[in-house]
């Protein structure tokens, strides 16, 4: 393995690499039965990568159809739980042995800085796999004597054909969180990666094949949302979808199950977390770094990024002031140049979409402290640079929409109960982060706040804690439905039997 730092010819690796676009279906790559193709943009600088074909009913039905037959044969099910672990774990070797072609697949599709992919993306991807991998002999049910001659039990087993619909900022690593879980359950899979992110989906399959997975089991069908994605949702033989995107599509996919056969949901949809800053805080320098690091990661376009900064009024100020000239130092760059911390946006519709938000929160009145504007257009790449404003209320749009974009919203607060206020006044439920050493507000934060993820940091210094993908996730209000990731988001890819022997 080649260090990123010591790496100088990612490009040379980007135009020597084969991409696949072709679905991957029964153990093979085939074409689709669209003829119809769009273009993949790369965000660097707005070429064509590729044609996606924008895929078909029928394509999906070839999935489905594979993947029914691997389940139903049980040539994955019916396998020991030990069978199961040794091959996903050998995927997780592969995944880690091939990690700068994934890497790089994600970087040229949805700009992230190649440093992040490589030292970030993929060791989640790889260490949520091998956690699902260990957690697949650790979901049990229950058992008890009712009476003298009956056995009462709750057994769980897989439900049998999970659909997995991902979004496009974190491709791989969402591919995975559908892959993993549903896998060591013994299910099978059809995989829709995002139309805007498709690469390293497919190549996954591959070498889940590679790892021993039979042939069926995993099936990507690549394609439009409207195309792949409608067909998924009202599909009449797929017994779940698993979906990370926006709530709009998540809103949508709730009307498709009831519509067709009530295809169990496990949604994990948008977020506007708070990051919310007590000034019993006794190092504003740490948390001004955690903050930023928090908010402009992936140039902004992460479910969990704390886009709202809500901190006491008497520390506002100084806070702002040690975050706008560490992000004003910050610098915009090419996702394959080592070096570069902040990269691009993943499309054109998506950088002007950041930009009109840009737009409408000056026009409603919050003081646009930094940033603003596209950067870097002479390449032809979609760069927005960070951006702040402050002044911001709870009735502005930049205050309440999902950006998806490195747009941060600062609002004053005097009170414990004002901080639970403006942090629960949005229709998102997903995260939230709190800085405080005050154990009572620390209580009431948690109590008060209508979030499925909570970290109270009462350090300068937090350690990274528990894994990712370790501690289940259960989105509150318009961010989703089910519980998602650790030992219960495993038990949301079983259903539950209940049986009782009478002898």
């Amino acid at each position: 393995m080649v260090d990123t730092a010591e790496r100088k010819d990612w490009r040379d690796h980007a135009r020597a690499l084969k991409l696949t676009v072709d679905p991957f279906i029964s153990g093979k790559f085939v074409k689709s039965h669209s003829n119809n193709v769009f273009p993949k943009y790369g965000p660097a600088d707005g070429q064509v990568l590729a044609e996606i074909p924008e895929g078909s009913a029928a394509d999906v039905n070839a999935a489905v159809t594979s993947a029914r037959a691997a389940f139903d044969d049980g040539r994955w099910a019916n396998q020991s739980v030990a069978q199961r672990k040794a091959i996903l774990l050998k995927l997780a070797d592969l995944i880690e042995a091939n990690r700068e072609e994934l890497a790089l697949l994600d970087t040229l599709e949805v700009g992230k800085p190649i440093r992040d992919a490589l030292s970030i993306d993929i060791p989640l991807a790889v260490g949520v796999l091998r956690y699902c991998a260990e957690g697949a002999d650790k979901v049990f049910g229950t058992v008890h004597h009712a009476d003298g001659r009956t056995i009462a039990m709750a057994i769980r087993g897989p439900r049998g054909v999970i659909a997995g619909i991902v979004g496009w900022n974190f491709p791989f690593v969402l591919a995975i969180q559908k892959l993993a879980p549903a896998l060591a359950m013994g299910n099978s899979l059809v995989l829709k990666p995002s139309e805007l992110s498709t690469f390293s989906a497919l190549r996954l399959a591959a070498l889940a094949a590679e790892a021993g997975v039979p042939d069926g089991v995993v099936n990507v069908v690549p394609g439009l949302g409207t195309t792949v994605g409608d067909a998924i949702a009202h599909h009449m033989d797929i017994d779940m979808l698993s979906f990370t995107g926006s709530s709009a599509t998540g809103k949508r996919l709730l009307q498709s199950a009831g519509a067709s056969n009530m295809k169990r949901l496990l949604l994990e949809c948008g977020g506007k977390s708070p990051n919310i800053v007590f000034a019993d805080c006794p190092d504003l320098d740490a948390v001004a770094d955690r903050v930023i690091g928090r908010m402009f990661w992936n140039q902004g376009q992460v479910c969990t990024a704390g886009t709202r900064l809500i901190v006491e009024a008497g520390i506002k100020d100084a806070l702002l002031a040690k975050i706008t000239a560490r992000v004003g130092a910050m610098a915009v760059g090419d996702p394959l140049d080592a070096d570069t911390g902040f990269g691009a946006l993943i499309s054109k519709p998506q950088m002007d979409k950041v930009l009109n938000y840009i737009s409408l929160g000056k026009s409603q009145g919050a003081d646009l402290v930094l940033g603003g504007r596209q950067v870097r257009a002479e390449t032809g790449g979609y760069y927005v640079e960070p951006t702040i404003f402050d002044a911001v209320r709870t009735d502005m749009t930049i205050a309440q929409d999902e950006i998806f974009g490195p747009v941060l919203s600062v609002l004053p607060f005097k009170t414990v109960e004002d901080a639970i206020g403006l942090a629960n006044a949005t229709i998102y439920g997903l995260s939230g982060t709190v800085w405080t050493t005050d154990i009572v507000k620390a209580h009431r934060m948690i109590a008060g706040l209508r979030m499925g993820e909570i970290t109270i940091n009462a350090v300068a210094d937090p350690t990274p804690g528990a894994m990712f993908g370790a501690m289940p996730l259960e989105a509150h209000k318009q961010s989703g439905v089910g519980v998602e990731s650790g030992i219960d988001g495993l038990k949301s890819y079983t259903a539950l039997k209940s049986v009782q022997i009478h002898a």
